[in-house]
């Protein structure tokens, strides 16, 4: 293959890899190797002279591709040179001071302020044309929307998302597509919404890094002086020290010495010039300044012996390789898997059981393999998925070679039934999130729903995993083996039979007395005559209980819980009465709790207003919101949760 071939091919394959990671939030490939691919590009370009045109070593970042307003920056905006190099970093500062910071893992956010007051926010997009965010950056959990200073101020500084609040966040997250893989894809996902509250919610935190300009002030002439004037003037700044030729590497010893306790993600660190005007003076290459470079850590590896590939099998289908090796210990903590992300990744590291393989922590968190010593190329690929036994097929994207599950019945596609089956209306069963749903799934422990209630059965296996251990898997099994005693409505609706919602759920089982055969024996006829009840959630529920392989499912749960048949003495004086709640509640914890009471004595709760709504519930009875208004038009009465409290406790509406 001649080099220019190679050239293409070079950049094709880290193209697609940094698409792959900033808009779509997968990885294609280990960091170690893209970077390795990345400098053999950059190598072959200097030999050659011939670069391309979307070659990545010229191109600064990517086509922004959401609907906000685009805006060209003033000036382009360059990324950073590298270097692993603690000898090399001191080297390169020479005889000057240098600042040395976080490298945060974020989204690039240039604010703007003139008067005192936030007037523009800009995302980096691709070096030349940003996203206008302003509306966004204004509701950030830290960033000034007013600065003492009343003259034109331009920063630049990097939106980030903490571990904290992304796991929070996360799991918060009802549906499964809608999962961040780490905080940078949440916190890009939320920087870039089009509706701000949305961006409120995920708090978005921004650290400042440089001074662009500002009118008329003097910082004699160092980048420390802007950076502590920035902070004085409201701003969060990236912690930075300054640092010698002498002191260079121990002060990025203390930098790595705290990374595995930052609360905030880093790629790594930042050195730039104290002096402005000698940075200035640098000028910059093509696609990097020279006032300025980054600091990525040098992974610390370790040599072990593969043992196994274990497929693990996710929701899209995909059937990934993970690698299991001697236990090793890296960053201060025993790693014994990881993932080698797809076929073509395997096959290029030529992975065999019994190899020798080195094994590190890209970015010190996500354990990779950075080669195969040994090399010996004997794993083989399954033919059939270890979850369903379904057929599995090897398919190509673009040169990129993935195992692929061919059963559309496949349990590690139905993550989101699982998921339901395990909410709070459902089966209530805390600490099964859906992205450890997948895991069991995925390692075949969990295969159909009577599955969850027999893990105790797998503490070794499961205990191992990556964010397990003893204490939470002893949480999970209290909570499971609390859900085993349950009551009609609950299973009823956990099993996800169409349009059987919650309040659905509780109408049949009343009906039915409470009696769970009676529910599995319904008719046509029997769901047609309860109110509420039409053709097509009738038609659903007679399939759903008339398919062998759902009664099947319905009959394996039936012996491992305890259905508790009681029916409940209940007053029906909100029969035929349809309430909606809008707003906030003074005294009861959440619109759940005050919509279970109303059921309870025979109402109905509607999400919307219609003319059959019989009141609206709005504690500000005055508001001019939609609901209002609308419950205006149409003549509904609107009432303050004190009245309908009042009527709960006397058992008669007493307008």
């Amino acid at each position: 293959m001649d080099k220019k071939q190679q050239i293409k091919e070079k950049v094709d394959l880290l193209n697609r890899a940094a698409r792959a990671y900033y808009q779509d939030a997968e990885e294609i490939m280990p960091n170690l190797e893209y970077d390795r691919l990345y400098d053999e590009l950059r190598a072959l370009e200097e030999e050659t002279g011939i670069i391309l045109g979307n070659s990545p070593t010229q191109k600064v970042g990517y086509e922004v591709v959401s609907n906000l307003p685009k805006e060209r920056h003033p000036k382009r905006m360059l990324s950073l040179d590298k270097t692993k190099s603690r000898e090399a970093l001191a080297d390169w500062l020479g005889a000057q001071t240098g600042l040395l910071s976080w490298k945060l893992d974020g989204l690039t956010i240039v604010l703007t302020y003139e008067g005192g007051q936030l007037v523009k926010a800009l995302t980096r997009g691709n070096g030349e044309v940003g996203e206008v965010i302003t509306g966004n950056a204004r509701v950030f959990a830290n960033v000034p929307v007013s600065v003492p200073f009343n003259g034109r101020m331009v920063l630049r500084g990097e939106a980030v998302i903490k571990y904290s609040d992304f796991d929070k966040i996360n799991a918060e997250i009802g549906d499964a597509d809608a999962k961040y893989k780490n905080p940078r894809n949440l916190c890009s996902g939320s920087v870039r919404q089009l509706d701000p509250r949305v961006t409120r919610e995920r708090n978005v935190n921004f650290f400042a890094f440089a001074l662009v300009e500002a009118d008329g002030v003097d910082f004699g002439g160092l980048r420390r002086n802007q950076l502590n004037w920035l902070a004085e003037q409201g701003f969060d700044v990236v912690e930075f020290v300054a640092v010698n030729r002498e002191n260079t590497v121990a002060a990025i010893a203390d930098f790595e010495n705290r990374i595995q306790s930052n609360d905030f993600p880093s790629d790594g660190l930042v050195m730039l010039y104290d002096d402005i005007e000698y940075g200035r003076s640098l000028g910059a290459t093509a696609k990097f300044p020279r006032d300025s470079i980054a600091f990525k850590w040098a992974d610390q590896q370790e040599e072990t012996t593969l043992r196994e590939i274990e497929w693990s099998a996710s929701r899209t289908g995909l059937i990934n390789p993970v690698a299991i090796f001697d236990p090793v210990e890296l960053e201060g903590t025993t790693v014994s898997r990881a993932s080698v992300h797809n076929i073509s990744v395997m096959e290029e590291l030529k992975l065999g059981i019994g190899d020798t393989i080195r094994v590190y922590k890209a970015n010190m968190i996500i354990p990779q393999i950075a080669e195969d010593i040994t090399a010996s190329n004997n794993i083989e690929i399954p033919t059939a998925c270890p979850v369903c036994g379904g057929q599995a097929i090897i398919r190509d994207d673009s040169g990129v070679r993935t195992l692929f599950c061919t059963n559309p019945e496949c349990p590690a596609k139905q993550i989101k039934s699982f998921s339901l089956f395990v909410s709070r209306d459902a089966m209530n069963i805390d600490g099964l999130s859906e992205a450890t749903i997948e895991k069991l799934i995925g390692r075949g422990l969990i295969r159909e729903f009577a599955d969850i209630f027999r893990i105790r059965e797998f503490r070794d296996a499961i205990v191992e995993m990556e964010g397990f251990g003893d204490k939470s898997f002893d949480n999970m099994v209290a909570s499971v083996e609390k859900s085993e005693d349950t009551t009609p409505e609950r299973l009823l609706y956990a099993l996800g039979i169409p349009g059987i919602g919650v309040a659905n759920a509780k109408v049949i089982a009343r009906a039915c007395h409470e009696k769970w055969s009676a529910i599995q024996s319904l008719t046509k006829e029997d769901l047609l005559a309860i109110d509420g009840v039409g053709d097509v959630l009738a038609d659903g529920f007679v399939a759903y209980f008339a398919d062998p392989v759902k009664s099947k499912i319905v009959e394996d749960i039936l012996k491992v819980v305890r259905i508790d048949e009681t029916e409940e003495a209940r007053d029906d004086f909100f029969a035929n009465v349809t309430f909606v709640i809008t707003g906030s509640l003074n005294n009861y914890e959440n619109r759940d709790a005050l919509k279970a009471e109303i059921e309870h004595a025979g109402g109905k709760v509607a999400g919307s207003v219609s003319a059959r709504t019989s009141y609206l519930i709005n504690n500000d009875v005055n508001s001019t919101s939609g609901k209002n208004k609308k419950a205006h038009d149409l003549g509904v009465p609107i009432i303050d949760e004190a009245t309908v409290s009042r009527w709960l406790e006397t058992g008669e509406i007493n307008e």
